[in-house]
């Protein structure tokens, strides 16, 4: 894994976590898999909830993630990860605090849907995020099911026997 990357994902160092826009889209998408299952560590960990500093350096490298991906277009290469890292999310309350925001594992969905959802015409990525990304139906996150309803009616045009 990058230097940076490194530090940001183990340190969960803020201060750095900006400075991932400045590496280069290859330097980023080679580490991926790698990056992505930290995000899932760190995520899943009971503290992340609470932790302001973990989720602003979670929301950084997943937004510097999905960006990679989407410039190198490498979403096949990385569907599975992904798709993992969206699992991870259900497991969690995604419905809108009492303040009408997103929780954090709502924010991260929302950003990895939106990556795999714009490859809704590559059916290998289709197959796998499907199943997951209709779980999100009926969370409770009307934005977020509001997404879903626009991905599904996009996905349908391509692989309606999937769905």
């Amino acid at each position: 894994m990058h230097d940076l990357l490194a530090i940001v994902l183990n340190k969960k160092d803020l201060s750095k976590a900006g400075d991932l826009f400045s590496l280069e889209d290859k330097e980023i998408e080679k580490d991926l898999t790698e990056v992505l299952v930290k995000v899932r560590q760190v995520i899943g960990h009971r503290d992340y909830l609470q932790n302001d500093n973990d989720q602003s350096v979670i929301e950084i490298c997943t937004t510097r993630v999905t960006s990679a991906i989407r410039e190198n277009r490498s979403i096949e290469r990385h569907a599975e990860a992904m798709v993992a890292l969206l699992e991870t999310c259900l497991k969690f309350n995604l419905k809108p605090t009492f303040r009408d925001e997103d929780p954090p594992h709502a924010k991260i969905a929302s950003e990895i849907l939106s990556c795999i959802f714009m490859n809704y015409t590559k059916k290998s990525v289709m197959d796998l995020a499907l199943p997951i990304a209709v779980q999100f139906m009926g969370q409770g996150n009307k934005e977020l099911e509001r997404n879903m309803t626009s991905y599904l009616s996009l996905a349908a045009i391509d692989n309606a026997q999937i769905l």
